[in-house]
């Protein structure tokens, strides 16, 4: 049975913005027992306009923060995860599969506030992912979220204890075969009152006796220490139980996802745990698996902050959170060389795929780049992302990489240069160097037409 849940957010634009903003927005969230259920709700573009960007029933009066381009705009709504035939879908369930007693919970709409995405969480102030650089802001108010985690504290809110989210994430990125500025995280999470320390414990120790028959190696030496502590305001006791059943948690997930997948790996699927730090988890890990002759890592993870629960309404809970990668995970699992074909609608991918099985991928074309190399001085305010994404406004799905290959100091007048090469490839068939030459030249005059840039 579903529960529908109706959250209503009301936000007020800082004093300090060049306008003053009062809207509602409504976030649904569908909470399953074990099924999830598939949701067509979510935005999709509708316009830009000079002063407005509008999204079906929402709209976002631009500011100076505003850096949201139609490219990203057009993937709202795309729901590659929902579909049991594409590599995504098929990881995902599972992943499912290997948590039957964990709660599914959806949040089709990626609009968040920055308080959501970054404060509510612990971001400090000067966190590079708040710089419009690293994010996508659709004006100072909203912004696409940059991760699943900030959904957390509405998720907790409802007194949900074991629970699993899937969804679209947007980040400003380079531009290479392993990154795509739309992407999939899972977030989970399993929290309890302190009272019932006593069942995670055993069902730690059930899982421990499950892995002790199984062929899998963990390599952990992480502890606590003054880089990794404890949280001052947790029973270092119950604080313990809780990393404990995070870790066997974690563990069975990860054998269950990859041992037998590989007929040439070694007798002993082998895991390690690294400590880490994450503004919202304490203490932290991140985990990695070794996989054909290679360290893969497969998520991040640790106990919830406290201030987190607080905030959610639940201070008497405590528990834990990982997030994962969906993208990273099935490049791997079914050899899939570049990041774009997930988005690819050729028959020639998407028929190699079958529902809750992990198939290698077969590449049916390899064509060969083409490259370009363009060279301009930097201005002071300069940002990298800002070039590849109007690179890949341009270039479309062709722009397969963009990477610095030169800098050049200018001793007299003090300035600097980058030369970045464009490598452009179609997956789906040969281009001619006429028509790249043609996007080269509409990317240039883009950078120089919106981005002000001097060439060399």
């Amino acid at each position: 049975m579903k529960f529908p849940t109706l959250f209503s957010l009301r936000v007020t634009a800082t004093p300090h913005a060049k306008f003053q903003l009062t809207k509602s927005l409504s976030f649904s969230t569908v909470i399953s027992s074990r099924h999830e259920s598939h949701r067509t709700d979510a935005p999709k573009a509708i316009k830009t306009t000079p002063e407005w960007t509008v999204l079906d029933k929402d709209s976002f009066r631009i500011d100076h923060m505003s850096n949201t381009p139609q490219t990203i705009l057009s993937k709202l709504n795309s729901n590659l995860p929902s579909k049991p035939a594409h590599p995504l879908g098929i990881l995902k369930n599972l992943i499912y599969e290997q948590m039957p007693t964990f709660d599914t919970v959806e949040f089709p709409s990626p609009f968040v506030t920055p308080a959501q995405n970054f404060d509510d969480l612990g971001f400090p102030a000067d966190h590079p992912g708040r710089r419009k650089g690293d994010s996508y802001y659709l004006n100072s108010a909203y912004m696409l979220r940059t991760h699943t985690s900030a959904h957390e504290i509405e998720t907790f809110a409802q007194g949900k204890e074991k629970w699993l989210l899937t969804a679209d994430v947007y980040r400003r990125d380079e531009i290479d075969a392993s990154h795509f500025p739309v992407f999939h995280q899972m977030e989970g999470a399993c929290v309890l009152p302190r009272s019932q320390m006593d069942k995670l414990a055993t069902e730690t120790h059930e899982i421990h006796r499950m892995l002790a028959t199984k062929n899998i190696k963990i390599d952990d030496e992480t502890k606590i220490d003054s880089k990794n502590p404890f949280q001052d305001c947790h029973d270092p006791k119950q604080a313990t139980i809780v990393i404990n059943h995070l870790k066997a948690t974690i563990n069975k997930l990860i054998y269950g996802l990859f041992q037998g997948l590989d007929a040439q790996q070694q007798a002993s699927l082998q895991v390690r745990w690294i400590p880490a730090f994450f503004p919202f988890t304490s203490p932290s890990y991140e985990v990695e698996v070794l996989y054909r002759g290679k360290w893969l890592e497969i998520l991040g993870c640790g106990l919830v902050k406290q201030l987190t629960l607080d905030k959610a309404g639940v201070p008497s809970k405590m528990g834990w959170a990982f997030g994962l990668g969906l993208e990273r995970i099935a490049m791997v699992l079914f050899s899939i060389p570049d990041i774009r074909l997930f988005w690819s609608q050729d028959s020639r991918f998407l028929n190699q795929f079958t529902p809750r099985k992990v198939s290698k991928f077969h590449l049916f074309s390899k064509n060969p780049p083409c490259h370009k190399d363009i060279s301009f001085w930097i201005p002071d305010d300069f940002e990298a992302n800002d070039v590849f994404e109007l690179i890949r406004d341009v270039g479309g799905s062709w722009v397969e990489e963009v990477k610095l290959i030169d800098t050049f100091e200018h001793q007299v007048e003090k300035r600097t240069s980058h030369c970045y090469r464009i490598t452009y490839r179609s997956m789906e068939r040969n281009l001619s160097n006429d028509e790249v030459n043609v996007t080269q030249a509409r990317v240039r005059e883009a950078l120089k037409s919106q981005m002000g840039l001097n060439f060399r």
